[in-house]
């Protein structure tokens, strides 16, 4: 494992190569689970490797024969972003967004359950946070849960969501299958490339 500061060549601007995608930057913004802009986050930007944005491209295209468009609160993200995460875990007194992302968890269960790491798959560049946004009615589709929300509701198999819910996150589930994304078992919205083409290196460049 090793932790490289150059952006190499073969990482993609998202908005550049899949024009049709659209970015809410989650962690370039306040609205997030600290609060605050995260380090490294220069710019409202997406970047992912090649292989990861030639698949999406693909989702992309799928999701738009469907009537939806593919919207991404995070791709890339810088090693420094994370250790930003880990410094505010161990802030026992900042819990000004618990209410909103993590009402039932602790700082400590947030780690133990994985929500929070001392290596994400983000840092690689073939990670995505997503969900769809419905063309007809104007707004997310209902996947029954927000993006980053922090307890048991966010993993894609809750049963306490409703049938139309759960379709909705088997539907992004399956299209993102279809073109080689793996999905995790506790947040509905995030998917790494399987055949990744950096799965030991983890990159720091700032996302300008």
């Amino acid at each position: 494992m090793s932790v490289v500061s150059e952006q190499p060549w073969d990482f993609v601007s998202l908005s550049e190569g899949i024009p049709e995608v659209m970015l809410d930057m989650r962690y370039y913004s306040t609205f997030n689970f600290i609060g605050d802009r995260i380090e490294g986050y220069e710019k409202p930007a997406a970047y992912l490797t090649i292989p990861a944005a030639a698949a999406l491209k693909k989702v992309c295209e799928e999701c738009l024969r469907c009537g939806y468009r593919v919207k991404i609160f995070d791709a890339y993200r810088p090693q420094r972003a994370v250790e930003h995460f880990m410094r505010w875990s161990k802030d026992l007194e900042d819990l000004r967004m618990k209410k909103y992302f993590y009402p039932d968890l602790t700082k400590d269960q947030i780690i133990i359950e994985g929500y929070v790491l001392e290596r994400s798959g983000h840092s690689r560049g073939s990670t995505i946070d997503l969900t769809l946004f419905d063309m007809d009615s104007g707004r997310d589709l209902d996947m029954g849960g927000t993006f980053d929300f922090f307890g048991k509701e966010s993993h894609p198999d809750f049963k306490g969501v409703t049938s139309e819910q759960h379709a909705n996150r088997m539907f992004l589930r399956s299209v993102m299958a279809k073109q080689g994304f793996a999905p995790v078992d506790n947040e509905w919205w995030h998917f790494t490339l399987k055949n990744e083409p950096y799965p030991d290196t983890y990159f720091d460049f700032p996302v300008k």
